[in-house]
This record gives C-alpha cells, sequence and structure tokens, in this order.
C-alpha cells in the first residue's frame, strides 16, 4: 500500500507541476523581405577564346585557333615572330585533340619558277610542321602540301599582293 501512495504522491506532483507551467508566448518577429540574390551558377557554355584545347574555338573569331593563316617574307621559310603564337595555338589544339588532322598548304608568290616556288611552298609547309611537332604534335596528324604559286589569293603584280600570296594555310580535315 505504501507503493501506491509513493506513486500517487508523484502523479499528483507531476500534474500540479504541468498544470503551473507557464506557457510561453512566442513573437514572431517578421524580418523586412529580402530580394534573395541570384545564385551564381558557373556558365559551362561560356567559351574562353584563349582555351586551345576546345574545337568550338575553331570557329570563335576572338580565339587564335580561328585564324589559320601564316604568312612569310620574300623567298624565306621562317615563320615570322608575329605567327609563332598562332602556330603555337594550332599545335596545343591538335596535341591535345588526338583524332584533328592538318593539312598545311604552303604557297608562293608568282616570282620564281615553278618548280622554285613549289620548294619554297614546301619549305614554309615544313617549317610550320617541324613547329608543331617540337609541341607534341603527332607527325601522323600532319600533312604537308606544296601548291607554290598556283593557288593565289591575289592576282596583282605588287608588293602587297605578294605579300598575301606567301603563306601557309592550316586546312583541318578532322577536327
Amino acid at each position: 500500500m505504501k507503493a501506491q501512495l509513493r506513486i500517487f504522491t508523484v502523479l499528483v506532483l507531476l500534474l500540479s507541476l504541468a498544470a503551473c507551467k507557464k506557457e510561453q508566448v512566442r513573437e514572431t518577429v517578421t524580418a523586412p523581405e529580402a530580394t534573395p540574390e541570384p545564385v551564381s551558377q558557373p556558365d559551362t557554355n561560356r567559351l574562353d577564346a584563349r582555351d586551345y584545347t576546345d574545337a568550338r574555338n575553331l570557329d570563335n573569331p576572338d580565339s587564335l585557333l580561328y585564324k589559320r593563316t601564316v604568312l612569310f617574307d620574300f623567298d624565306r621559310s621562317e615563320i615570322r615572330s608575329e605567327y609563332r603564337a598562332l602556330v603555337a595555338a594550332h599545335a596545343t589544339y591538335a596535341a591535345s585533340n588526338p583524332t584533328a588532322r592538318i593539312t598545311l598548304e604552303g604557297h608562293a608568290d608568282e616570282r620564281g619558277s615553278r618548280e622554285y616556288n613549289l620548294g619554297l611552298g614546301e619549305r614554309r609547309g615544313n617549317a610550320v610542321s617541324s613547329a608543331m611537332s617540337a609541341q607534341s604534335v603527332r607527325g601522323n596528324q600532319i600533312d604537308v602540301v606544296s601548291y607554290g604559286e598556283e593557288r593565289s589569293v591575289c592576282n596583282d603584280s605588287t608588293e602587297s599582293c605578294w605579300q598575301r600570296n606567301r603563306r601557309v594555310e592550316i586546312v583541318y580535315t578532322s577536327r
């Protein structure tokens, strides 16, 4: 019976404590409505013109990969300094894309014999090929063709026209 009395006493105490407990009033404070800042998502479609491994830059006018003509000085086959970055950009692309195939088309102006100009066009193409190979482009990715004076882009007999014909065109046969 003492045990029942103790249980009864504990229950009465608990009920009285529960009845005496003050109800807490929670004030709801509303913050002024703030416009949520837009979460910036990285734009994965954004094209970086300096990413020479991205094939989309071959069609991007802001990229060096878009430019595909290397001009040469009269009777020379050394790559001019202003075209080294262009050749390096194409070499970077070809080295990072093993399925890419490039044809380097060597050209010359109308001065000189047909045979000499064919040889000069080939030397110019080989100069660009060597520069690309030095930057890890595989030899089976590059073909060199010489057209000599046969495929001129300008037919006037002026220095500005001849200068445009002394070139190597970088042609992608497979991207």
